[in-house]
């Protein structure tokens, strides 16, 4: 398939990005209400289940649905055809490895939305807190499972330190069309970004436990990971400002989905925001 004819791409990756920015809103969004009604943040299950209880929710869990799939697909095609010339290099393979991952775990977001979707539901959101060590559990079952877990553990770790590295050095930048949005809310973009990381790098250190202490109950995902923040010093405060960062994340995803680069479908005189920004 030659370049020229994966332009239809853009748009899956535009409208999963899209997707994605839903996700987060919802999640930093209702646990941040959360936390000032006097409760805690909220996981990714809960937070969708609370928008299956809300008018016009069901509109937004299916257009998060059809964002889920379209990223997933989005990502196998970036990952197989190099869409964003990541090369074939080592570091190139990781990273579209990284983006095979990246994509099953947004698929596995919309098979929660789905039975939301379609029947079958609770509409109480109790299913990332269960699930996932029960996951874990029947992998540790497998020849060789604590090692399978710890493996997936060194890999979420690793990418919650690339999203917070690409925040850090500002290499997201490069990636984005240079506008009086990107300019403007830069600081904004880079503090989502940095939040994100953190958040899937205590998911791995979760999973690091898990695996360390042959105890499934010890993993999880976002819920068990601000639950793991907020028995840190200053952990309400320190849960809340990723909250915050995270409703960053999500203004980081619309901006994606709007003006994201893809070089091998973009026009050769884009330019970055990285260019744009560069000291002089």
């Amino acid at each position: 398939m030659t370049e020229s004819k994966l332009g239809w791409a853009v748009p899956l990756m535009r409208a999963g990005y899209i997707g994605k920015g839903l996700v987060y809103l919802a999640v930093a969004g209702i646990s941040l209400y959360s936390i000032w009604r006097g409760g805690s943040a909220q996981d990714t299950s809960s937070a969708l289940g609370w928008l299956d209880t809300t008018w016009g929710g069901g509109v937004l869990l299916f257009v998060i649905f059809i964002g889920m799939l379209a990223y997933a697909l989005w990502r196998v095609l970036d990952a197989a055809f190099d869409l964003e010339d990541y090369g074939s290099d080592a570091k190139g393979i990781v990273a579209r490895i990284g983006m095979l991952v990246t994509g099953a775990i947004h698929l596995g977001i919309g098979a929660t939305v789905f039975p939301l979707l379609f029947g079958g539901g609770s509409g109480d959101g109790s299913g990332e807190g269960s699930s996932i060590p029960g996951h874990v559990r029947t992998v540790m079952e497998w020849p060789g499972g604590r090692w399978l877990i710890g493996a997936a553990a060194v890999l979420i770790i690793g990418a919650g330190v690339h999203y917070m590295r690409q925040g850090w050095t500002n290499e997201y930048r490069q990636h984005l069309r240079a506008n009086p949005v990107t300019t403007r809310w830069n600081p904004v973009l880079k503090a989502g970004l940095i939040a994100h990381g953190v958040v899937v790098g205590v998911v791995g250190l979760l999973f690091g436990f898990a695996a360390w202490q042959a105890n499934p109950q010890q993993a999880g995902g976002t819920g068990e990971a601000f639950s793991w923040l907020s028995g840190q010093v200053y952990g309400q405060i320190l849960v809340t400002g990723v909250c915050l960062g995270l409703l960053g994340f999500a203004l980081f995803c619309f901006v994606n989905a709007a003006y994201r680069i893809v070089p091998k479908v973009s026009g050769p005189d884009v330019q970055t925001l990285a260019a744009k920004l560069m000291p002089r």
